[in-house]
């Protein structure tokens, strides 16, 4: 992809303008400087593509599992096969440290797509049987249709892929639009898989909050995928609720880290401070919310403070940074608005500024002596800040871990198994990890309760959300 031209729509297998021509610019988040401009799409843009994805739908949906198996394995394999253009192209457009896209975002991308390759092989339903006498009756799983799916942008190749793969192996058709400032990549994704699927099963308009309203209310789709804010996602739900299209919503998160006394304190603050950090915290799953048992509060603060002063952001070819810019500038002020907010009981350990005068880059930061309802502690900061609150006992650790509107992700730190179990159970979050934090594997669920949503990315839960079940009965004595 030429980084330097007007990138365009890709509808039907080729790329495409948009009808009134209008551009926005794109700004390479490391420097502050535009490196491409990117289609706003209207209705008429939306529409197109709609239409072109009914039509590929209807031969589309006949494809066999095998036949959907192959298509999508052919595209990891081409994926690794242009690894070096595809990392280029996310960098360029995120501004993320380029070793790291290389080694840990494009292999889970490749590799979640090889999985939903061979899931659509092994759907289940229901076993045939009579439930009635004299009638026989089976569950048949079908695709939904088209899919209307947004994507966010601090994950913009790998939230794609986790969109695109299970529609596509579902036997679904997808126009998908990637958020405003970061459709490079996906488009570099839609253009590869052209050469591997019929013109029309994916298609990718870019645009701003209009076009995904646009897309959302549009009345071809079936279903509405959102990965974003929980803003975006009450708007995503209303937009759909009066053609009552099905929808899927993954939205924010205020991951609780429990770290209690009798945890490994130093091996617990090393591997907090990379799951906090990484990414500039841009991440629904951040381990930026700690609760401290009241024995190790001080020495973690301590500790995880260490971590942060040995954290470096840089450029993307930058040596031993662990994360980059954050994505836009109004990212940037909303971080910093948090750490000006503070109140007067808070403590800003290390960090609290933006980095040099180019680019948007923030200083891994630890804010300590924090109380439960201060807004730092209630709201998604999504950038490097990690808070620390001191509980006195586990009823209190739960309590204050559950007391967000939030409910993605949670971890447990601790030594003592039957104290793991407890938490899991008692703890109001979509995954728990104990003794670690942010892996994600292919084969397990990923989606939230409460206000971060429902509907699970990834898995075979992953797959079925993108089947219809019919029920099919015969009569077997006639």
């Amino acid at each position: 992809m030429d980084m330097t031209q007007q990138l365009q729509n890709f509808v039907g297998g080729e790329p495409v303008a948009p009808v009134d021509g209008r551009y926005s610019d794109l700004i390479d988040p490391s420097t502050g400087e535009v490196f491409a401009s990117a289609p706003v799409s209207g209705a008429e843009d939306v529409d197109r593509a709609m239409r072109v994805a009914a039509k590929a739908f209807e031969t589309w949906r006949d494809a066999t599992p095998s036949e959907r198996q192959r298509a999508l394995l052919k595209l990891a394999d081409a994926m690794e096969d242009r690894a070096a253009e595809i990392v280029d192209t996310e960098v360029r457009n995120t501004g993320k440290p380029r070793a790291l896209t290389a080694s840990e975002e494009l292999p889970p991308s490749v590799d979640q797509i090889r999985f939903f390759a061979g899931a659509a092989r092994v759907l289940e339903g229901k076993s045939a049987g009579e439930y009635m006498k004299g009638h026989t009756s089976y569950v048949r799983r079908e695709p939904i249709g088209v899919c209307a799916q947004v994507t966010p942008w601090n994950y913009p190749l790998m939230m794609a892929v986790w969109k695109i793969a299970p529609a596509l192996a579902a036997g679904n058709t997808v126009v998908l639009k990637p958020a405003d400032t970061t459709p490079a990549s996906t488009l570099l994704l839609a253009e590869l898989a052209a050469e591997f699927l019929p013109p029309g099963v994916l298609n990718v308009v870019t645009g701003d909050r209009a076009t995904g309203r646009a897309l959302v209310s549009h009345p071809t789709p079936n279903f509405v995928s959102i990965t974003g804010s929980v803003r975006a996602g009450r708007e995503v739900a209303a937009a759909a609720a009066p053609s009552l299209k099905r929808t899927h919503l993954e939205l924010g998160g205020k991951a609780p880290v429990v770290v209690f006394d009798d945890a490994d304190l130093a091996a617990a603050a090393d591997a907090i401070a990379v799951a906090g950090y990484f990414n500039a915290g841009q991440d629904c799953t951040a381990a930026t919310r700690v609760l401290a048992g009241p024995g190790i509060y001080a020495d973690f603060v301590a500790a995880i403070s260490e971590q942060a002063a040995a954290t470096k952001t840089g450029a993307p070819d930058d040596e031993d940074i662990l994360y980059g810019p954050l994505n836009n500038a109004n990212q940037l002020a909303r971080v910093g608005g948090f750490i000006e907010r503070l109140p007067d009981h808070a403590k800003l350990g290390t960090g609290g500024a933006r980095v040099g005068d180019k680019g948007f880059f923030y200083s891994p930061t630890v804010v300590s002596g924090l109380r439960q309802d201060d807004e730092i502690i209630q709201d998604e900061v999504f950038g490097p800040v990690i808070t620390v609150q001191r509980f006195t006992a586990e009823d209190e650790a739960v309590r204050w871990a559950n007391g967000v509107e939030y409910g993605l992700s949670a971890s447990v730190w601790t030594k003592d198994h039957g104290r793991a179990m407890r938490m899991i159970r008692r703890l109001d979050f979509g995954c728990v990890w104990v003794n670690t934090h942010i892996p994600i594997v292919a084969e397990m669920p990923h989606g939230g309760f409460k206000q971060s949503g429902y509907g699970k990315d990834l898995s075979m839960y992953g797959l079925e959300d993108y089947t219809r079940v019919k029920h099919v009965m015969h009569n077997i004595e006639l």
